[in-house]
């Protein structure tokens, strides 16, 4: 009986320090269509999801002020800064543009919206705020005035994409 017991002893704790011990990270897997997109390299500590990238143009650039813009092809432009927006400016201000006017709140939430407004067509836009490890970040469409703007399903994919931003330490396999 005792030696049953010392096996089972050993067992247990084999089992005990085996679940405690250094596991892998679970990789990062990408939507249908899209594909992950690490961003380490450019010192943020994320994974972001862009459509798949094999057939179309893309590129990525940290512009004057500091954010880096991910774009592909001319149906996805995210725009990230490294300190969250006011979201509460942000309303105060397109409720007030009289040349972009409003029209509505199709996400309206703590730390993201995405609206309706129009010129002279209807456009739509976001922007979503995530703290990410010790740091903020706002994530934006990319405004063009060379292009037509976003339509309302690309802007949900980006808005999706930007929601979903998975935290990636440097040694965690991605796919």
């Amino acid at each position: 009986m005792k030696k049953i017991l010392s096996i089972l002893s050993i067992v247990l704790v084999t089992s005990l320090l085996t679940s405690c011990g250094d596991k892998q990270s679970e990789p990062i897997v990408a939507p249908p269509g899209m594909i992950s997109l690490d961003l380490n390299n450019y010192g943020k500590p994320f994974v972001v999801f862009v459509p798949d990238t094999a057939n179309t143009p893309f590129s990525i650039e940290e512009n004057q002020s500091g954010a880096l813009e991910i774009k592909v092809g001319k149906t996805f432009g995210i725009c990230i800064n490294e300190q969250a927006g006011d979201i509460a400016m942000k309303k105060e201000d397109l409720k007030g543009d009289d040349v972009n006017r409003f029209k509505s709140f199709l996400t309206d939430e703590p730390t993201a919206i995405l609206w309706e407004s129009e010129i002279t067509a209807p456009e739509f836009h976001f922007l979503v705020n995530m703290k990410i490890g010790e740091s903020d970040y706002c994530f934006e469409d990319i405004r063009s005035t060379e292009n037509d703007p976003f339509t309302k399903e690309a802007i949900q994919k980006m808005f999706d994409s930007a929601k979903n931003i998975k935290e990636k330490k440097k040694d965690q396999p991605s796919t």
